[in-house]
């Protein structure tokens, strides 16, 4: 069976040529026999008529798309399903692309896709690391867990300890727990030495 799947998320894409009546148009004319259809946000792998159209190929069919975009949002996320479906005996036919299957120019094509996959991990990695050198340059907490109360309020709850008051009743105040009250007055204290 030659399926083919078209996707579209707002109604901005007909502008840009992702129309559902032009990937309709271009998956029939690549000899799609039976086409599915979202209207779905192309962030979240898991859509309805996706999934269900997933789950139901098997070794002979074929499947259609206009480009890899409309099933799949990034490279590495494109590549892991493209490539499970070749194993199960799919043929995937990206029209911008090629035809990925056992062949070797449909293995060609996969090995593209997980050359890219790879590369747009990797500068997902630099990005994220030049941006946390940047927030730590500036003093910003990058790591770990963020801190669930500001230093202002800490700076009250201290204060209410030194006046006297337990750390039962500090933590009934403030909403602060006993063991984030020790901490931050060992820090206080490390501070003043």
């Amino acid at each position: 069976m030659i399926w083919g799947y078209a996707r579209v998320s707002t109604s901005k894409q007909a502008k840009n040529g992702n129309s559902l009546d032009e990937q309709i148009k271009l998956l029939k004319d690549a000899g799609a026999e039976e086409i599915i259809t979202d209207d779905y946000t192309g962030t979240k792998i898991d859509r309805p008529n996706f999934t269900k159209l997933i789950n139901s190929l098997s070794s002979g069919d074929k499947l259609i798309i206009t480009k890899l975009d409309r099933f799949a949002r990034t490279a590495i996320e494109g590549s892991k399903v493209v490539r499970e479906l070749v194993d199960r005996g799919v043929s995937v036919h990206i029209l911008n692309m090629g035809l990925a299957d056992n062949t070797p120019t449909g293995k060609l094509i996969i090995t593209i896709l997980l050359a890219f996959a790879e590369f747009e991990r990797d500068m997902i990695v630099e990005r994220t690391q030049a941006g946390k050198s940047i927030a730590r340059a500036n003093g910003q907490r990058v790591d770990g867990r963020p801190k669930k109360f500001n230093e202002k309020k800490i700076a009250l709850a201290l204060k209410l300890l030194n006046e006297g008051e337990s750390y039962k009743q500090v933590e009934s105040e403030t909403g602060i727990s006993k063991s984030t009250l020790i901490r931050a007055k060992r820090e206080q204290k490390a501070k003043e030495i």
